[in-house]
């Protein structure tokens, strides 16, 4: 696979709990095959079910498209049992791993100091890790926003070094928006990113500032131009709309529309 450009828009989807291998494999050909697979104006990043990473590696392997896992464990190897180590993600070449996303949060009750281990683990296996960080309606409308977001990114990331910044992903997701249709307002959603490039410049200095921060909220082919074109955006994490190859491309192909203006930044 060809070297990321770290001054490119990044478009990662999420696939969840969707997509048997044989579809992933699909899915990986018809993307890999197409004009936008082609491209190399945006990097683009696929995270499958971990039963697909096997099928669908050799495929993306000789793409311009990386692999990313959806989640990890801390520890390199254990009793933990279902559970899926860094050192297993990298044997299919796997690149990115999601890590915080809210649904883990919610549902199997991470914390910050458990998934900074994650993101600590990940880093000392050369994986980029994509923490996710983002508010509950119910935070947003108390005026809790930024406070929730500072504490999961410095709680996050604590102990992590000024010069490991650069293999970091950070990837706002308002949960409210997640799943439900539901967008931030381009205006909301820049406020945001560019309060957590404030904070990563603080934890981390100049090399802080060029931690490509995504979007993760509902983001569509018909709203990612708007969404793009916020100074602080720097890409997206995608759910529902990454997993038809035509709505998928429709994002990439707004993300390269615009990529000229960043690309060499």
């Amino acid at each position: 696979m060809n070297p990321q450009n770290p001054h490119k828009y990044l478009i990662v989807a999420n696939w969840k709990m969707n997509k048997t291998a044989s579809e992933g494999v699909d899915f990986a050909k018809k993307l890999a095959e197409s004009s936008v697979g082609k491209q190399t104006g945006v990097n683009v990043v696929i995270c499958p079910a971990f039963t697909a990473l096997g099928a669908m590696s050799p495929i993306l392997e000789e793409s311009t498209i990386a692999l990313g896992g959806q989640n990890m464990h801390s520890e390199a190897k254990g009793a933990y049992t279902g559970e899926v180590s860094a050192k297993m993600l990298r044997d299919h070449y796997v690149h990115y791993v999601i890590l915080g996303h809210s649904e883990r949060r919610e549902y199997f009750k991470e914390d910050n100091a458990f998934i900074n281990k994650k993101v600590k683990a990940a880093l000392e296996a050369s994986l980029k890790p994509i923490l996710c960080v983002g508010e509950k309606l119910e935070e947003r409308e108390a005026g809790k926003t930024l406070d929730v977001v500072k504490k999961q990114l410095e709680e996050g990331l604590a102990g992590i070094k000024a010069e490991q910044a650069e293999q970091l992903v950070i990837a706002y997701e308002p949960v409210w928006a997640i799943g439900t249709g539901k967008t931030a307002t381009p205006e909301q959603a820049e406020e945001v990113h560019a309060e957590i490039k404030k904070i990563l410049a603080n934890l981390f200095g100049d090399k802080g500032v060029k931690v490509p921060v995504l979007y993760g909220g509902s983001m569509k082919p018909e709203n990612a131009k708007e969404l793009l074109e916020q100074p602080s955006i720097d890409g997206g994490l995608i759910g529902g709309a990454s997993l038809e190859v035509k709505s998928f491309e429709g994002i990439i192909t707004e993300a390269s529309k615009l990529s000229k203006t960043i690309v060499g930044a």
